[in-house]
């Protein structure tokens, strides 16, 4: 089987992309997220990073930060409606950038006061429900011939591995793994995720413009890397940190970090009986 891994489009969508799939003769399309830009990032690192209880809009102005909002959630339908259009399977997790974060972190309901902000927060997970040929599988799972995939969001930081977030979400991951023991055992599931597992090669921040809180540290999920190290399935596909792209092993398991799609990479990945091969694609525009 081949696959197309990619994700972290911020808004870009290559237009190779149709043409990778058709010379290439993917089966499968796997997307790890973040579809929208951040137009307003330089405000949030400066003014919010970090810091809880703030809000972006509190700095810019509501104004700016709807105007703002609404033109990176329009980018995001463009790249979604061109996924919809290949002619072959996708099966999507969204990333932090899609605003979904509450698997890695207690939120308290209501807590955002500002309900145009609190109704936006899941505005990518639902827009992705109109689109036919994705499926959204963050805590779920799809089937693909032999295969399975088990797909997680994570968010952009490790996870508080007490909190009652990370202990219901992590229970979820362990209830799918054991439900398809059998299949995994064969080699057939697939750990589609968003952020990268903790402490590897795929997970460490060294972009020149990262935020001194993060700069070489690594971000990736806790979570993701005790259920890798417990179940070993054959093969995880990540993203989130771009500069971070590549694959290691985690035990049995092949670890990708395919990289950002918006910075023109992408990874084909083939899997033939237990066999693993990767190949990195740069350069798409």
């Amino acid at each position: 089987m081949k696959i197309l891994a990619m994700g972290d489009f911020h808004g870009k969508f290559p237009r190779q992309i149709e043409s990778i799939i058709k010379k290439q003769k993917i089966d499968l399309v796997l997307v790890d997220g973040d579809y929208p830009p951040f137009s307003l990032k330089k405000e949030f690192f400066k003014n919010v990073y970090a810091k809880p209880n703030l809000n972006l809009w509190d700095f810019v102005g509501k104004r700016k930060y709807m105007k703002a909002v609404i033109a990176d959630h329009n980018a995001a339908e463009r790249v979604i409606k061109r996924l919809n259009k290949l002619k072959i399977p996708v099966f999507s997790v969204v990333g932090n950038h899609d605003h979904i974060a509450d698997d890695v972190m207690d939120i308290k309901k209501n807590e955002i006061k500002w309900k145009w902000a609190q109704k936006r927060l899941n505005y990518v997970g639902d827009l992705l429900k109109k689109y036919k040929n994705i499926k959204r599988i963050d805590y779920s799972y799809a089937r693909f011939k032999e295969y399975i995939i088990i797909g997680a969001r994570g968010h952009s930081f490790p996870g508080k591995v007490k909190s009652k977030a990370y202990k219901k979400h992590k229970a979820k991951l362990e209830r799918l793994f054991k439900k398809f023991s059998k299949q995994n055992k064969q080699g057939k599931v697939i750990f589609l995720i968003h952020n990268s597992p903790y402490k590897t090669k795929l997970d460490k921040v060294t972009a020149k413009d990262a935020h001194k809180k993060v700069k070489n540290e690594h971000v990736g999920s806790k979570m993701f890397k005790r259920i890798i190290k417990k179940y070993q399935p054959i093969l995880c596909i990540s993203g989130h940190i771009d500069e971070s792209f590549g694959k290691q092993k985690i035990g049995k398991t092949t670890a990708v970090n395919c990289g950002a799609i918006h910075d023109g990479r992408c990874a084909i990945i083939e899997i033939t009986g237990k066999k693993v091969k990767v190949k990195f694609i740069k350069g798409l525009k």
